[in-house]
């Protein structure tokens, strides 16, 4: 595919994708859409690809829907996706339950972390919040923006915020649609760290290289499948599955190779 929305890079063992409409403030349009879930499932494939960083070109990680699409739909008076048929499927077919727009993220093989290197509002901030981690720049401004364009929360906002920052905060950001800062942002628990612009994709590609080291590839998909699922499902039920996937996992030669790691003190050689 020719990439006209975004960017994408391999940087070791990482996958870096940019929203990369800089001109744009990197505003989210069906052709940036079509081309992010392509390299999704592109990186998602790459068996040398252990983790996926997302962020955007320039100084907006992404603002929202494009203003020009946007004027379009209400001339219209009704939404078009502006993609395909055929847009790529990443994560799909895991759980139903994430055969959804962002909510892909949570069927694919590999931690998918956002560093938001700047203002992220509406569809901008639902696929930063349905990353694993978020890192971003300080005084970075984020809005669910829906209110003040008569529409709904967007993308599962209304699913996910409260998850991540609780009923009472989740309700603040979502009714009154109000700007809060990377400081805030932090604060409550939707950012987990924030470095200055100059370090944040540098502390991101770290964070994630530590992960694809220390953690055997199998682990971090079942520990995110088992999170993710585990949102739908009684304590029981996770109690039960945990004890399922030990049972499988422990006769995983990447299981033998932790222990060993474990005993003699060094990293371990995982078999992807």
């Amino acid at each position: 595919m020719e990439l006209k929305a975004t960017r994408y890079d391999i940087r070791g063992a990482v996958a870096v994708i940019f929203l990369a409409r800089p001109h744009r403030r990197n505003a989210w349009t069906g052709r940036m859409h079509t081309e992010y879930r392509f390299l999704l499932d592109k990186a998602n494939k790459d068996r040398t690809v252990g983790a996926i960083v997302v962020s955007g070109e320039g100084d907006s990680f992404c603002v929202g829907g494009d203003s020009q699409a946007l004027q379009g739909h209400s001339a219209r008076g009704s939404y078009d996706s502006g993609v395909s048929g055929d847009i790529s499927v990443p994560g799909y077919g895991i759980d139903e339950r994430f055969d959804a727009t962002f909510a892909y993220h949570y069927g694919l093989d590999k931690p998918i972390i956002a560093a938001i290197n700047g203002a992220a509002a509406g569809v901008g901030l639902a696929l930063a919040a349905f990353a694993d981690v978020r890192f971003s720049v300080p005084m970075a401004k984020l809005t669910t923006a829906h209110g003040k364009l008569n529409l709904p929360a967007e993308y599962g906002l209304s699913w996910i915020l409260p998850r991540l920052v609780g009923l009472g905060r989740a309700n603040d950001l979502l009714l009154t649609s109000r700007v809060f800062m990377s400081e805030e942002a932090e604060k409550i628990g939707f950012v987990n760290q924030i470095f200055s612009s100059e370090k944040l994709l540098h502390e991101t590609e770290k964070y994630a290289r530590e992960l694809v080291k220390n953690i055997s590839p199998d682990s971090l998909r079942q520990t995110r499948w088992q999170i993710y699922r585990d949102q739908h499902d009684t304590v029981a039920r996770s109690v039960e599955n945990s004890e399922e996937l030990l049972e499988s996992m422990m006769k995983d030669e990447d299981f033998r190779e932790g222990v060993r790691a474990l005993v003699e003190k060094r990293i371990p050689r995982w078999k992807e």
